[in-house]
């Protein structure tokens, strides 16, 4: 085991590691609950996906701590899988196998930009004030969702939005897994985003929001497997329909910036922790994770859990102590066990999980403190893709309108030689999406 992951060479122990991975896993644990939540909007069954949860995320992390060696968890991203659930309707006549198709080929694309190099030099071409302003973006965007299924926002008399009936047990449940996610992490409490749901689930039963479980062990639910090359009601693919939709095509395209932004960040907030982060700000052997990475989106779509791709809360592993790959095979073992027990996790409803959603885009919203306000040409792009994606409920359209905003303030400030061709591109192709969406 140490000849492997070498630990001890990284000042870990075995111990050490596996405590890591369980702390991770308690950290990031409440996705179980809240993926099939988001997902359900989009009319898949909610035990087949809280199932498929658990398994793409203990296969993912699996891979990544053998083949990267490093103390980062995967899981079922939050943001895209709410974007999923949406152009399932919007987009994709209701067939949420088309939306995986979108997820499986932009995991495709990504994978082959790593395999030819051309992942870094994309992260180059784009401003890092835009990609801390995707995270504040996703921030609040998440933290809407959250709010919105406790029913503590709804839309407002008169008003695009407004308070929701405080009477209402969704809103109570809402607001004890606020209270008490917030308590037990300002205490630094181990799982403080799981204890919060478990807390607002059990105060769920006397108001009639959590329903009694159909079981505690059930059987592996695989029906949301192979959701890319299922039959559309045409008769053909769910993948051949994306390859031939131009919309879908640039919705993949948002999604990979989307993805590939927020996996950016979250390697660079371990890799502190997890002290791998070299003096110049780059993350050691990031190659390998973003393999590992880039794959995992491509299997969520497989799995019809969404994209699948590296967790945030990897960081509280790392800061416990972890340093290894033996930190994320504990927390892949521990998510692939709980996938027995999927019906306890159905009953989860989602004004309990509202907690932990709030608490992560609060934990997402650090990012703002890296945006040079000062500047316009790098801080109003930066406000159009936070205040567009929480506003316009897209995470592509905020992209998309930071990007533009970008292109447009440096031709007006003198500084279009700061472009790059990327960024030219990927305006233009934002513009458009625009205009035929």
């Amino acid at each position: 085991m140490e000849s492997f992951f070498k630990y001890g060479e990284r000042g870990s122990s075995f111990g050490t590691e596996v405590r890591a991975g369980l702390t991770t896993f308690l950290a990031m644990a409440y996705i179980i609950a809240v993926n099939p939540a988001v997902l359900s909007g989009a009319g898949i069954d909610g035990g087949a996906l809280a199932c498929a949860t658990c398994l793409g995320a203990g296969i993912m992390t699996i891979c990544m701590g053998i083949f990267a060696n490093r103390p980062l968890a995967c899981a079922s991203g939050l943001g895209i899988n709410a974007m999923v659930a949406g152009i399932t309707t919007t987009m994709c006549g209701g067939d949420w196998h088309v939306a995986m198709g979108v997820i499986f080929l932009e995991g495709i694309v990504i994978l082959l930009l790593v395999l030819c190099g051309l992942r870094e030099a994309i992260m180059d071409a784009i401003p890092v004030t835009l990609r801390h302003a995707i995270s504040v973006g996703l921030g609040l965007f998440i933290a809407l969702i959250g709010l919105a299924d406790a029913g503590i926002i709804v839309a407002g008399n008169g008003t695009l939005v407004g308070l929701g009936d405080v009477t209402s047990p969704a809103f109570i449940v809402g607001i004890i897994s606020i209270i008490v996610t917030v308590a037990l992490a300002s205490r630094n409490v181990p799982g403080s985003l799981l204890i919060g749901i478990i807390v607002a689930v059990l105060a769920g039963i006397p108001l009639g929001v959590t329903q009694a479980p159909t079981g505690i062990v059930a059987p592996l639910d695989l029906s949301t497997f192979g959701a890319p090359f299922a039959a559309t009601a045409d008769g053909s693919l769910a993948i051949v329909k994306v390859l031939t939709d131009p919309m879908l095509l640039v919705v993949a395209f948002s999604l990979l910036m989307s993805d590939f932004f927020d996996t950016m960040g979250t390697a660079m907030a371990v890799a502190k922790q997890g002290e791998f982060l070299t003096e110049d700000g780059n993350v050691e052997d990031i190659r390998p994770i973003l393999i590992v990475d880039s794959a995992a989106a491509a299997a969520g779509g497989f799995m019809g859990v969404s994209s699948i791709t590296t967790f945030v809360e990897s960081t509280s592993g790392a800061a416990d102590g972890g340093r290894t790959g033996l930190t994320s095979v504990t927390t892949g073992v521990l998510f692939i066990l709980a996938a027995f027990f999927s019906p306890i996790v159905s009953v989860v409803s989602s004004a309990a999980t509202c907690g932990a959603l709030v608490y992560v885009g609060y934990l997402m919203m650090s990012e703002v403190t890296e945006i040079d306000w000062s500047d316009v040409s790098q801080g109003f792009p930066a406000f159009m893709i936070a205040a567009g994606v929480s506003f316009t409920y897209s995470i592509s359209a905020g992209i998309g309108l930071g990007f533009i905003a970008y292109v447009v303030v440096a031709v007006f400030t003198g500084k279009v030689r700061e472009i790059k061709p990327l960024m030219w591109i990927a305006a233009l192709a934002f513009l458009v999406y625009f205009f035929v969406a």
